[in-house]
């Protein structure tokens, strides 16, 4: 039930101090005209998700301004100097190229300088896998990349790392969100400290260009046999993948220059998402014509990497984060093999609601598979977690992010960008090809086919439909799918799997609570819903598969594997 006059009493504070002028006359605007805008942008505070605060630029306490980055940063500010007493305290931040992206970097070394804190600021806009890379490099003790990834323009975000480069996890998430609560507006510090403040650039290009190199290439075959087509969707990852994919050799690399300009505005395309197909119509049209042999895409904030290649027809294909993964798995182990380094105590990750696929290859090749929640942020723990007793040689989710060894703690798509490359060059050099290599992976293991469903159910309204269809999904399961019997339920919200079969439950270990759903039927069907912690989304990741013995019997295999996804899809009624 939304209480309008607490709202009203929320917006009033607005229009005094300490909130500026121009502050105050938009918020008395909203008064004025009592629209929903009102209820929207001060309903609650913007809250932190799987990927920090993200969120629509405008006025208020749920939307992303001034004051509400300035108090997150303070609430940082003063988490960090608790957490560190009496140490020479440091912060790394690096923005995007969204609307106001640089003035809210700019913002927020302000506040973080007014509090003694040294900052290292990027001179211009990066990719968000380079701030996770500085934080280790210059040994900072946090990060923040102001981004909202490939969220609409109108959106921004702001996202904390801590000292190991990774994305902020239990404890210090929690600690800095209930250190954030105790400040008051009037309690930050907005006037800065320059001689705090030190813009970085070229040395860490050049550093974390050199790691990605050696993360990613192996051997010493030329590179110049494929054809690579890049857009950065108007991103960050124009300012170093070219540079990156020529230092290694790729020197027939090629870029969709109408996406090439740097543009809050993504005006090319509709959505700036390398998982919507639409967003590769101009690289798919420009591939045939140059007959490139490989397509990679990025978002915005370049974390992550989307890659099309050549089918067994010739055609170019998208493939998913899934099947990307996938391939990047495999290929890693076999170099791990390769060069004798596999001791048994190396693991790859994913997530609870990527392909299963993954749990296979690692079983197949000996090599251990530790699953974590949804976010990059929760890979990088397990790294940490398990540091000093397992080594990560690389690890990805389905939504196309995926981290080639430790070096950076976070999705990566310069270091994956370069990696899908180098598999599409050797593949070639043996007369094969990136296609065909991940049909072999599906022959070894099955042919597994997914598929994700995203319902939009946009403000208050929005998700409280959210909330009360994971509320009817978990006390209603479906007791078959597509005709076969669910046998399984893992509720982590309740940190439980149930047999449906026995009755018998046991509990979920060493992954934390979530409101996540996964259904699996006797065939090992997989449905997953879970909210989205950074869109006003529901999302349903459904995964089937089967046998795949030959080449040529693919394409009829996979549409079977359609087929079955589509009946599932309209039986869940999640159809629209």
């Amino acid at each position: 039930m939304i209480d309008k006059q607490l709202i009203l009493q929320r917006a009033n504070e607005w229009t005094k101090e300490p909130f500026d002028e121009e502050i105050r006359r938009a918020v008395r605007r909203l008064i004025e005209e009592d629209t929903d805008e009102l209820i929207e942008s001060f309903y609650k505070d913007l809250e932190f998700g799987t990927g920090g605060m993200r969120g629509i630029m405008g006025v208020g306490t749920n939307r992303m301004n001034k004051y509400t980055i300035g108090k997150n940063t303070q609430g940082l500010a003063n988490y960090l100097k608790a957490q560190f007493p009496g140490k020479d305290l440091s912060v790394a931040v690096n923005y995007d190229v969204r609307h106001n992206s640089k003035e809210f970097a700019r913002l927020v070394a302000d506040v973080l300088s007014a509090n003694g804190i040294k900052v290292y600021l990027f001179k211009e806009f990066r990719p968000t896998p380079e701030l996770s890379f500085a934080v280790r490099y210059l040994k900072t003790d946090a990060g923040i990349v102001l981004t909202a990834s490939h969220n609409p323009p109108e959106y921004n975000g702001y996202k904390v790392y801590w000292n190991d480069g990774a994305q902020v996890v239990p404890p210090h998430d929690k600690g800095i969100v209930e250190a954030i609560k105790k400040v008051d507006f009037k309690d930050i510090k907005f006037n800065a400290d320059e001689s705090l403040i030190e813009y970085v650039g070229e040395e860490l290009d050049n550093a974390f260009i050199k790691a990605a190199i050696a993360h990613a290439t192996f051997g010493a075959k030329k590179r110049d046999n494929i054809r690579i087509l890049f857009t950065s969707l108007h991103g960050t990852s124009i300012t170093i993948m070219p540079r990156a994919m020529k230092e290694a050799g790729f020197t027939d690399f090629h870029i969709v220059e109408e996406q090439a300009e740097p543009n809050g505005d993504f005006p090319t395309v509709k959505s700036p998402n390398p998982e919507e197909p639409a967003a590769f119509e101009m690289a798919l049209k420009k591939a045939d014509e140059i007959q490139a042999d490989m397509i990679l895409a990025t978002d915005p904030d370049a974390d992550r990497i989307a890659v099309a290649v050549r089918d067994l027809n010739g055609k170019m294909v998208l493939l998913n984060g899934n099947q990307t993964m996938a391939v990047m798995d495999q290929y890693l182990i076999e170099k791990e093999k390769q060069y004798k380094r596999l001791t048994g105590k190396e693991f790859i990750a994913s997530t609870i609601v990527s392909t299963d696929l993954i749990m296979d290859i690692g079983k197949q090749n000996n090599v251990i598979v530790k699953r974590s929640l949804t976010g990059f942020k929760w890979i990088a723990k397990l790294i940490r977690d398990y540091e000093g007793k397992l080594r990560f040689i690389g690890g990805g989710e389905e939504s196309f992010g995926y981290m080639v060894g430790d070096f950076v703690r976070d999705k990566d798509s310069i270091t994956s960008g370069l990696l899908a490359a180098e598999i599409a060059s050797e593949m070639k050099h043996k007369n094969s090809s990136f296609f065909e290599y991940l049909l072999d992976i599906y022959r070894q293991n099955k042919l597994y086919k997914e598929h994700l469903v995203a319902l939009v159910k946009k403000g208050l309204e929005g998700k409280a439909e959210i909330d009360e269809m994971m509320v009817r999904f978990r006390n209603n399961p479906p007791e078959e799918i597509d005709g076969e019997k669910v046998v399984r339920i893992e509720d982590y919200l309740k940190s439980q799997i149930r047999d449906t079969q026995t009755g018998h439950t046991r509990p979920i270990e060493e992954i934390p609570s979530s409101n996540v759903l996964i259904y699996y039927t006797e065939n090992n069907t997989k449905v997953a819903l879970r909210p989205s912690g950074t869109e006003p989304k529901i999302k349903f990741y459904i995964s089937v598969n089967t046998d795949l013995n030959t080449y040529g019997e693919f394409e009829e295999k996979d549409r079977q594997l359609t087929a079955k996804i589509n009946r599932i899809v309209k039986e869940l009624g999640i159809d629209g």
